[in-house]
């Protein structure tokens, strides 16, 4: 088992800036794949970046040029920069290991306001 806590959401005006962790504990050797995943209201939930064991990153086109992913150890970050109020959303920690199905986080709140 791979246990999740995410931080670092809360309320932010307009082309502000926000960092969100997630620790990870447990079982968590042989981690893969690290990322970010976020649902606003009435939506799907939608992918916002992810980084691999190798540091090769993706990320959702919404967010290129603004967001940035970084990991360390069992740690994922992901750096939120000129925010908008579109970028209001629960976002989610998931962290993927061969041969294991997904873990995802409990969600952090990340609210911007116009």
């Amino acid at each position: 088992q791979v246990q999740l806590v995410e931080s670092g959401g809360g309320l932010v005006q307009a082309g502000g800036s926000l960092r969100l962790s997630c620790i990870a504990s447990g079982s968590t050797f042989s981690i893969n794949t690290m990322g970010w995943y976020r649902q606003a209201p009435g939506k799907q939930r939608e992918l916002v970046a992810t980084i691999s064991s190798g540091g090769a990153t993706n990320y959702g086109d919404s967010v290129k040029g603004r967001f940035t992913i970084s990991r360390a150890k069992n740690t994922v970050y992901l750096q939120m920069n000129s925010l908008k109020a579109e970028d209001t959303a629960v976002y989610y920690c998931k962290i993927e290991r061969p041969g294991f199905r997904a873990s995802w986080g409990q969600g952090t709140q990340v609210t911007v306001s116009s």
